[in-house]
């Protein structure tokens, strides 16, 4: 197997470690354990540059994919696909406002955009793992 090969699985369990950290670090806020939440959002932060990197690796690698099938299934990694893609491109500068806001003490201003910035980044790290899903696991195979 091939670096190319190896990196979307990675990706995506990346992508599903962000999403669960982001899930965790919101509760944690909830329950008012600042120091936890700070933690888990720089860890989820950290998941998502891996996955990032990882990516951008696969995608030097070997190019872009295009989906094999055709019908409903193409219809639906589409449309998660081009949702994915527009709202990955606001997540990331929403995500580095956010924490500048937080490593700034301007906790209103980080409260008010992470009301925000938190259901689209958690769309994107679940919705990077449905269109591995659909791309690598429920697509058909080329024979």
């Amino acid at each position: 197997m091939t670096l190319g090969e190896a990196l979307p699985p990675v990706n995506a369990a990346l992508n599903a470690t962000s999403a669960v950290l982001v899930v965790l670090g919101w509760r944690a806020i909830r329950a008012g354990e600042r120091r936890r939440h700070r933690a888990l959002m720089l860890a989820a932060l950290g998941s998502s540059i891996l996955f990032l990197a990882g990516y951008l690796t696969r995608i030097a690698l070997t190019g872009t994919h295009r989906y094999p099938g055709a019908g409903a299934l193409r219809a639906v990694y589409l449309g998660v696909l081009g949702s994915h893609t527009l709202l990955a491109a606001l997540a990331a500068p929403m995500v580095l406002w956010t924490l500048s806001l937080a490593l700034r003490a301007r906790f209103p201003d980080h409260r008010r955009i992470a009301r925000r910035t938190l259901p689209v980044w958690l769309y994107v790290s679940v919705t990077g793992v449905a269109v591995y899903v659909l791309l690598y696991q429920l697509a058909p195979r080329a024979r």
